[in-house]
């Protein structure tokens, strides 16, 4: 008998730091037949699973037997696993917890798909979660859920979600973009040290009605020109506003002038 049919025969009735070890055997012959050992239990098999380099097969037939993938941690393990095969692998995101998800959602490595799918269970939950568990999304959670919780505009969420690592500017804007939403955004936005300091968000920030007039004033002055004619057309801001945005229109085309007549009167003499 060659070695490889040895230690499928082990595999079958192995038992400790014999099966231990063979959790890493190179084979999938030998990996198959571990899982009809009566001695490999779930944390056994949920090592075997976080192997990267698990051969497809061994994968498929875990699929296959229905009592392994009723228990979660193993549900778990084949959802995050980069090789899971596409269709059941999306199946098993739907049955994923919420934090679960939300580690999925950012896992590296793992299929743009998969990722997708779990945010889009995250999305749909949202509504329905008590108020710890949006705080521990908002502090933790993916780019898209954070800008979805941060247009919610629950108070005691806001300054938690701007905080998020994994929000980006443009679920930021998006936010701003939005027809409908709480003043509290405008102005928890309007105050974070970070995104308060963004070009293209203080920009959409002037643009919302809900901004502090004081705030935008003190914008102003850092904008281009060509922002703030943009900006004074018509019906893109209030009537108060706009003849703010004229007024430092006039300012800069008036100082621009005068600089450019010192630089003539310089170069003739």
């Amino acid at each position: 008998m060659d070695a490889l049919s040895q230690d499928r025969e082990r595999a079958v009735i192995a038992t400790g730091d014999d099966l231990t070890v063979l959790l890493h055997h190179p084979d999938a012959i030998v990996l198959l037949a571990l899982l009809d050992n009566p001695a490999m239990d779930e944390t056994q098999l949920c090592i075997l699973l976080d192997r990267k380099d698990l051969p497809g097969e061994v994968l498929e037939e875990v699929l296959r037997r229905k009592p392994l993938i009723k228990n979660y941690r193993v549900k778990r393990a084949l959802a995050f696993h980069p090789r899971t095969p596409r269709l059941p692998s999306l199946r098993l995101v739907r049955e994923l917890y919420l934090m679960d998800l939300a580690r999925l959602a950012l896992l590296p490595g793992s299929p743009a798909e998969r990722k997708r799918m779990a945010e889009e269970q995250l999305l749909a939950r949202l509504s329905h979660l008590p108020l710890g568990q949006k705080v521990a999304l908002a502090r933790r959670g993916p780019g898209r859920i954070a800008g979805a919780l941060l247009a919610e505009g629950h108070q005691q969420i806001l300054s938690v979600v701007l905080d998020n690592a994994h929000l980006t500017e443009s679920q930021v804007l998006k936010v701003l973009s939005r027809e409908v939403l709480s003043p509290g955004v405008v102005l928890a936005i309007s105050q974070h040290r970070k995104w308060s300091c963004s070009y293209n968000v203080r920009l959409a920030l002037v643009r919302h009605p809900h901004s502090p007039l004081t705030t935008i004033l003190a914008y102003l002055p850092e904008l281009t020109v060509s922002d703030l004619r943009e900006l004074a057309a018509p019906g893109v801001v209030s009537e108060s506003l706009h003849k703010y945005l004229l007024a430092e229109i006039h300012h800069r085309t008036h100082q621009r002038r005068g600089l450019h007549a010192l630089k003539l009167k310089g170069s003739e003499l």
